[in-house]
């Protein structure tokens, strides 16, 4: 394997150090790299949706393991000392800028050869609470608590079949002699997100109402893709309380635009969209934004999930 595995630094050894490891010799740390990830590639994830990218692109020449576990809420993820290590001696590391400060910070400390941030693979755009035809028509609330460009491209089959395209190329250089697997790999994933981007066209063309109500405006990129519009109780933020006036709007514009359901997601509190949803009369479902799969999730994965996610979009606007 055509893969460069570098002499560990002052910083992993001082992590190694706080987890009561010793001091390690450059020779055991990238021994023990080598026998972790079995010869590998080894690739470490922020978060669920760039490890599913990982392990699917990279197949049986990678080793991957996601810095956000299972049920975490990403957004919120402090970097371990343990993990501040792990980064030191990764081959390539796969993250998404803006999105968990903590990663990004550690990320720039590391030294690993290969970075990739999936935000520089495909275009980002500001959203506010109102995302997408209907908030063209009122554009006093447009860019309100929008803070910096939303990063929840993986929820827009097609932006990330773009980031799959740049992560395929960036695995294939960073190990040149699987790269005919990597490419392969890639042009069957891609293959099969154009296939979830036709479900959604096809599934969401016809429908009663456009508008749809979430706890955070994590759908922007979803909404603006198939032509609905996303209505936010909170802004990007998921752990934000909404305004009195806010929740006013909200109750307001379900009975004009004929809205039938609050989504809430499966890794934060549903507490608001259920009071929401009661006093306008309305009902809740589950809208994921797929940032991480646990028991809870509808589906094993992330084809499954936004499946699963078609589905009840397509009830709650009364898809025909």
């Amino acid at each position: 394997m055509n893969v460069q595995r570098r002499l560990i630094s002052g910083t992993a050894v001082a992590a190694a150090t706080v987890l009561g490891l010793g001091t390690l010799s450059a020779c055991s740390d990238s021994s023990a790299a080598d026998n972790k990830s079995g010869g590998k590639l080894d690739v470490v994830a922020s978060f669920y949706p760039l490890q599913y990218l990982a392990e699917e692109i990279g197949g049986t020449h990678v080793h991957v393991t996601t810095l956000t576990q299972p049920g975490q809420e990403p957004h919120d993820l402090e970097i371990s000392a343990k993990q501040t290590a792990q980064l030191q001696v990764a081959d390539a590391i796969l993250y998404l800028k803006n999105l968990q400060p903590a990663v990004d910070d550690a990320v720039a400390q590391s030294e690993a050869k290969t970075k990739i941030d999936a935000a520089s693979l495909t275009t980002l755009e500001k959203h506010g609470n109102e995302v997408g035809g209907h908030a063209d028509e009122h554009d006093d609330h447009e860019g309100e608590e929008s803070g910096g460009k939303d990063p929840h491209i993986w929820l827009d089959p097609v932006k990330y079949a773009e980031v799959a395209t740049g992560v395929g190329k960036a695995l294939e250089k960073a190990d040149p002699d699987h790269a005919a697997d990597y490419k392969k790999n890639t042009a069957s994933l891609v293959k099969k997100l154009d296939g979830l981007n036709t479900q959604y066209e096809d599934g969401l063309k016809n429908t009663k109402s456009k508008v749809f109500i979430t706890t955070h405006a994590a759908f922007g990129y979803l909404a603006e893709r198939y032509g609905l519009t996303e209505e936010a109780i909170n802004g990007l933020d998921p752990e934000s309380e909404p305004s009195a006036n806010r929740v006013q709007d909200l109750e307001k514009m379900a009975k004009a635009d004929g809205v039938t359901t609050v989504f809430y997601e499966t890794l934060v509190s549903d507490k608001t969209a259920k009071t929401i949803a009661k006093d306008a009369g309305l009902r809740t479902d589950v809208l994921d934004p797929i940032e991480g799969i646990t028991s809870k999730s509808r589906g094993n994965d992330y084809v499954q999930v936004m499946e699963s996610n078609l589905k009840a979009l397509q009830k709650a606007l009364g898809a025909k």
